[in-house]
C-alpha cells in the first residue's frame, strides 16, 4: 500500500499541519524539513497530485507551446526551461504548433483544458486572439523569442534588430560592401532584416534586390535555395558576404557552399545566428550572433512563476536581452 501523509507523521512525530505546509511548498524549520525529507525517502512517499490540486488550485504543471519542436533552437529553450522549472517543483507539458496558427490555438486550448498553471509560448501567429482561452481562464502566458501585435503579454526576446545591425557593421568594417541577407517573414527574421537595412543605409550602401532573400519561415531549405541562387550570379556580381539570420538557414547556406565547392571565407564570408552544434563542427569556425539561450528560457520561466504567485499586479514586462557577436574565422578582411 502506498505511503500516506499519516505515515510521515508517524515516522517524524510532526503534526499534519507542518507536514502539509512543507508538501505544499511552504516554509518550515530546517530540522523539520530534514525529518520530512528523510521520511519521504524512506517511505517512498508520492503525493496525490490530484487531491493536492483540489486544495491548492494548482497543478504545478507548465504548458510549453513551441512553434516547431524539430528546431534545434526550440529544443535548447525547452531543455533550459525544463531544468529551471524542475528545480522549483514544476513539471512541463509540451505541445508543438508545427508552424501552424490554428494548431497553435488548439495547443493553447489543450493546455487550458489540462489546467496548467501557466504557459510559455514561442508564437507562430502575431495575433493575440489565439491566447483568448488562456486569458478567459486567468492562466498567465509568457512569450519567448517573439512578440505579438499586443503589449498585454510578458515577453523575453533579444535585441534582434540591433544584433543584426552590429553583425553587418562588422562586415562593413572588414571591407565588405556587397552583402547579401537571407531572412524569413517571421518576427525574428523581419526584425533582423531591419537591422541589416539600417546598417547598410548608415554606410550609404545600396542593396540590389538580387542580394535579398526571404521566405515564410526560417528553414535549411530557404538557406540552401537562396545560396544556390547567389552562386548563379557572375563572379563579379556575387556578394562577398552573407548574413544568415537563423541557425537552420545557416545549415542550408553551408550545405550549398559545400556542394558547390565554394570556400568560406576565401570566396564568400558568412555570419550566422545561434551558438548551437554547427559552430562547433564547422571549419572555419563560424562568426555568429550568440543568443543567450539559457537566460531567455530561465527569465521567461521566472516571470511566469512570478505571475502564478502574484497575479497581474504589475504591467506586462518586455525583457530584451543582449546578443553578443562572437568572432570566428568565417569572415575575410578585404
Amino acid at each position: 500500500m502506498a505511503a500516506t501523509i499519516k505515515d510521515i507523521r508517524s515516522e517524524t512525530g510532526l503534526g499534519l499541519a507542518t507536514i502539509s505546509k512543507y508538501l505544499n511548498g511552504g516554509n518550515v524549520r530546517s530540522e523539520n524539513r530534514q525529518k520530512i525529507e528523510e521520511a519521504i525517502k524512506k517511505l517512498d512517499y508520492h503525493p496525490n497530485e490530484t487531491a493536492r490540486s483540489l486544495v491548492t488550485k494548482r497543478t504545478r504543471t507548465i504548458g510549453f507551446v513551441v512553434n516547431n519542436i524539430a528546431s534545434n533552437f526550440s529544443g535548447v529553450l525547452l531543455q533550459h526551461a525544463s531544468a529551471y522549472l524542475h528545480d522549483r517543483g514544476y513539471g512541463m507539458m509540451i505541445c508543438d504548433s508545427n508552424l501552424d496558427e490554428e494548431q497553435e490555438a488548439e495547443s493553447i486550448r489543450f493546455c487550458v483544458e489540462k489546467q496548467v498553471d501557466g504557459i510559455l509560448l514561442i508564437p507562430v501567429s502575431k495575433d493575440p486572439s489565439s491566447l483568448g482561452s488562456a486569458e478567459k481562464s486567468g492562466i498567465p502566458v509568457v512569450l519567448l523569442d517573439r512578440e505579438l501585435d499586443s503589449d498585454d503579454f510578458d515577453c523575453v526576446i533579444i535585441d534582434n534588430s540591433n544584433a543584426a545591425e552590429r553583425a553587418v557593421d562588422y562586415l562593413i568594417k572588414c571591407g565588405h560592401r556587397k552583402i547579401s541577407v537571407i531572412y524569413s517573414g517571421e518576427y525574428t527574421g523581419s526584425e533582423r532584416f531591419k537591422g541589416y537595412r539600417r546598417s547598410m543605409e548608415k554606410a550609404g550602401i545600396d542593396v540590389p534586390e538580387k542580394y535579398m532573400f526571404s521566405g515564410r519561415t526560417h528553414s535549411a531549405e530557404l538557406g540552401y535555395n537562396s545560396m544556390k541562387e547567389l552562386l548563379k550570379l557572375k563572379l563579379k556580381e556575387r556578394p562577398t558576404a552573407v548574413l544568415s539570420t537563423n541557425y537552420e538557414v545557416s545549415l542550408g547556406v553551408i550545405m550549398a557552399l559545400n556542394e558547390s565547392g565554394v570556400k568560406c571565407p576565401e570566396e564568400i564570408s558568412l555570419i550566422g545566428f545561434d551558438e548551437l552544434i554547427l559552430p562547433m563542427v564547422m571549419k572555419p569556425r563560424l562568426t555568429l550572433v550568440a543568443q543567450p539561450m539559457e537566460e531567455i528560457a530561465s527569465e521567461g520561466a521566472r516571470i511566469l512563476l512570478q505571475r502564478i504567485e502574484e497575479g497581474r499586479k504589475n504591467p506586462p514586462q518586455k525583457v530584451s536581452l543582449y546578443a553578443a557577436l562572437k568572432e570566428g574565422e568565417s569572415v575575410r578582411e578585404l
